[in-house]
């Protein structure tokens, strides 16, 4: 079973492997010439941009029917278990929610669980991995000495110290958090106005009834 298991892994590692080498010289290909007018800089953002928007899109777009599946049945069993713990008999609710999570709700919470983080490996974890892998290859020491006559992205320090160099990878890692934290605060954002927008509504419609 062990060898089974690791020659499946070695297979799916050469076609992971295989795909990220063709990714990278599409991206490279599209984003040559704008390379040589913007700078890497920019381009780090930009992959950054286009990473969170782009998993953002499969997280959303990518769901399997049994993902759906187990998701129903997870919070079904664990609106039973809750059920259950409003028991008025404290100690008969207690048993009943334990023979729950022993019989299903474990079950199914597993079941969820590693059903929602295989997607998530496919749809966001993987695509940056794609991303990494590019940026390591096309933006490494060498390849920006030859684009910028620097090895770094940026210097950061002070005349009395030591100054701090920006690599590539730290780079983009470093724009992609903001940028998801960004997002973050924008949906928020939105989500407050949409609800205040539908209670100034709710409150026009209610001073129009009582007139």
């Amino acid at each position: 079973m062990g060898n089974i298991m690791e020659r499946f892994l070695d297979i799916a590692w050469e076609y992971i492997y295989a795909t990220i080498l063709t990714f990278v010289g599409i991206v490279d290909s599209l984003l040559s010439p704008v390379q040589s007018i913007t700078g890497p800089a920019f381009i780090l953002i930009l992959l950054a941009l286009l990473t969170v928007i782009s998993t953002k899109f499969l997280r959303k777009r990518c769901q399997t029917k049994r993902h759906t599946k187990l998701e129903e049945d997870f919070n079904y069993w664990l609106n039973v278990r809750e059920e259950a713990m409003r028991c008025e008999d404290r100690e008969k609710g207690s048993r009943m929610a334990k023979n729950i999570d022993k019989s299903t709700l474990n079950r199914a919470y597993y079941d969820y669980f590693l059903e929602g983080l295989l997607l998530g490996l496919a749809t966001m974890y993987l695509p940056i991995l794609m991303v990494v892998s590019y940026v390591n290859s096309s933006f490494r020491p060498e390849r920006l000495m030859e684009l910028t006559g620097r090895e770094y992205i940026l210097k950061i320090g002070s005349s009395n110290g030591e100054p701090i160099l920006i690599g590539s990878i730290f780079f983009y890692l470093v724009s992609l958090v903001s940028f998801y934290i960004g997002w973050i605060f924008l949906k928020r954002r939105i989500e407050r106005r949409r609800k205040i927008r539908i209670i100034n509504e709710i409150n026009k419609q209610h001073i129009t009834t009582t007139r």
